[in-house]
């Protein structure tokens, strides 16, 4: 864990809020320079605390309005059979995410389609024929309440 000063969280507070601010512009809202508040972000990228800028897209405006959250059993819990599925599912582009869980379910596997046909397909061919998948059990999502991609620190 990286010790964090009163500047190196105003510094990220501001950039997870707009990350394509210029360096001018984020010193002028931290209260730096440009050299320095630019030092301060080359030191938390190295340092791996910003890990990378993204864009962020509405799926809504890109036709993907189903949002689909899929519990997945394995037939054993080895560590190889763990490593296979993992390398398979990270291969698979219309996962958004997954988790390795505590609890029911080996894994928590997040799913953004264009509708339920388009669930149907990636279930059939992509979901139930990854290694070593013993259950499938999916649950679609009613609305989004609240989808933060900033921490508060």
């Amino acid at each position: 864990m990286v010790d964090l000063d009163k500047l190196d969280i105003a510094v990220l507070d501001e950039l997870q809020a707009d990350g394509r601010m210029t360096s001018a512009e984020l010193a002028d809202r931290v209260g730096l320079s440009p050299s320095a508040a630019l030092r301060r972000v080359r030191r938390l990228e190295e340092a791996g605390v910003i890990d990378r800028y993204v864009m962020l897209i509405d799926p809504v405006a890109i036709g993907r309005t189903v949002s689909v959250f899929i519990e997945v059993s394995l037939s054993s819990q080895s560590e190889h059979l763990l490593d296979e599925f993992e390398a398979a599912i990270a291969q698979t582009p219309e996962v958004m995410s997954c988790h390795l869980m505590a609890g029911d379910a080996d894994y928590l596997v997040h799913v953004v389609c264009v509708d339920v046909a388009d669930y149907e397909r990636i279930h059939r061919q992509t979901l139930a024929s990854l290694p070593h998948v013993s259950r499938l059990r999916t649950s679609f999502s009613i609305r989004e309440v609240c989808n933060r991609t900033n921490f508060q620190l």
